[in-house]
């Protein structure tokens, strides 16, 4: 009988996960192209985890993608925002009012924004 062995099996996601590592610090130039080649035909030949966490083991870790400065709801309630008070600056040059009456439901649409801004820069918002 021979004793089990510890070691884990590496999976299909596995070796693709390794071998995107290993095309991107060839595209970063970390590797030639040789030694991309080599260690690619040994990821899609590996068997077990560990031989794969060998191949990529000298390389630094990927930079994660920073997350975007302004979120798209963000973005989306600043471009209502935007038509909004030109519509209603449209409105006004259209009419003949007597003052600027679009200053106060664009003062609340900016409120509204920066309201939007803060809870989102808290990061107490359900992701949508």
């Amino acid at each position: 009988m021979t004793t089990p062995s510890t070691r884990i099996r590496a999976g299909d996601q596995d070796r693709e996960r390794v071998a995107t590592r290993l095309q991107e610090a060839s595209g970063e130039g970390r590797l030639t192209l040789g030694e991309a080649e080599e260690r690619l035909a040994a990821a899609y030949a590996a068997t077990y985890v560990d031989e794969l966490t060998a191949l990529t083991r000298d390389l630094p870790e990927p930079t994660p993608p920073r997350p975007p400065r302004f979120p798209r709801p963000l973005q989306v309630h600043a471009a209502v925002v935007a038509v909004l008070s030109a519509l209603l600056v449209v409105r006004f040059a259209v009419s003949d009012a007597e003052f600027f009456w679009p200053v106060f439901p664009v003062f609340w649409l900016g409120v509204s924004l920066l309201a939007h801004a803060a809870v989102r820069g808290r990061g107490r918002v359900v992701p949508y």
